[in-house]
């Protein structure tokens, strides 16, 4: 019987324009990530949209990636997504990794 991988959930949050639709609807944009402790894999990932192709494309993005590789990351996005979230994104991503690697250090020694 194959072991199962254990898998953590970390949300990153960021502020994004005050005219952007998910910010008069949710005041914050969120990326959540679900990562593969082993690998530092990302698994899954849901963010808060106002359309559905929104996550749709940062799910192509993300999956598959290491979470920590933020230079990688970061460039893809500022070369693939823009919408005016591009920016929040971006920091969202930033503030999963520092809670992760918290996460990480503090159970996953």
């Amino acid at each position: 019987m194959k072991q199962r991988k254990e898998t953590i959930y970390i949300i990153g949050e960021s502020r994004t324009n005050m005219d952007n639709a998910i910010t008069v609807i949710y005041n914050s944009f969120y990326v959540a990530f679900e990562i593969d402790v082993e690998t530092n894999t990302i698994i899954d990932v849901g963010c808060t949209h106002t359309i559905n192709i929104t996550e749709s494309f940062i799910k192509k993005i993300f999956i598959g990636k290491d979470i920590t590789d933020l230079a990688a990351i970061e460039e893809e996005v500022k070369r693939r997504y823009h919408g005016t979230s591009q920016k929040a994104v971006i920091v969202s991503h930033k503030d999963a990794i520092k809670k992760y690697l918290f996460v990480k250090e503090k159970y996953y020694k």
